[in-house]
């Protein structure tokens, strides 16, 4: 019948996409380890956030059934779509450019809020937290490259940011983030990571009240070896554990 036949086909093209994950993931963790290896880090000091951003909740499913708890994206919309609709032992890390007027819908189901570039944000998410009784734990967006396209406070402002950020009720600042330029040698990010980590330990150096210097979220598919050797303590992986993103057009 042709009912069974494109069952048939669906299942066979589900279990690839499974394997493909799987083995994806099984490399990232393998060059986290090695990564780990050549600086003399402990590998459970490095997390992997899988990011899942334009990928549908089946493929999400795959990861998690991999292992994968912690996973990243950049809208809104959906993560809370995801949120609804996935275990709810996920931690889920909003990494992407965060709008004041969108921080209502989160403070409440993530477990880390990555692009915390400017006070106003900052405000808005103490704001919100304190009305549903949660304390939000951000990471302070710092844009080490200055790169024109990116969000995040330059590396001058980083610390001051930081100490108003440490001010407001219901929020506690974890780390930095940065996002480094696309590169074909990852080489050529290594002085960025190197910079945001003297930042880190700079910033850990102030003991600023209410700030739990923890975490540095750096390095992505193209070059997360290197931010790991630099000190990553998260990582953020998107294509290399799910494919090339792809976009259907209406």
């Amino acid at each position: 019948m042709p009912g069974i036949r494109v069952k048939e086909q669906s299942s066979g093209k589900q279990g690839a996409r499974n394997s493909m994950i799987q083995d994806n993931i099984k490399t990232v963790k393998e060059r986290m380890k090695r990564a780990c290896d050549i600086s003399g880090r402990n590998p459970e000091d490095v997390r992997l956030i899988a990011v899942s951003k334009t990928k549908p909740v089946s493929m999400l499913q795959e990861a998690y059934d991999c292992g994968c708890r912690d996973f990243g994206e950049n809208k809104v919309q959906e993560l809370v779509e995801k949120y609804e609709q996935m275990p709810k032992d996920i931690r889920w890390h909003m990494i992407g450019h965060l709008q004041r007027n969108k921080v209502k819908y989160i403070v409440d189901k993530v477990y880390m809020i990555h692009s915390v570039d400017s006070v106003r944000l900052a405000e808005e998410i103490s704001r919100e937290a304190v009305k549903k009784n949660v304390t939000v734990s951000v990471l302070a967006e710092v844009n080490v490259a200055g790169e024109e396209s990116k969000f995040g406070t330059s590396p001058d402002e980083a610390v001051s940011l930081v100490e108003e950020i440490a001010k407001l009720p219901n929020i506690v600042v974890k780390g930095l983030m940065t996002i480094a330029p696309y590169v074909d040698d990852p080489e050529e990010n290594r002085l960025y990571f190197a910079k945001l980590k003297q930042i880190y330990v700079d910033i850990i150096h102030k003991n600023i009240d209410n700030v739990c210097m923890e975490e540095l979220s750096m390095g992505m598919t193209g070059d997360y070896q290197t931010a790991i050797e630099e000190g990553a303590t998260y990582i953020r992986v998107g294509t290399g554990i799910f494919g090339e993103r792809q976009y259907t057009s209406v």
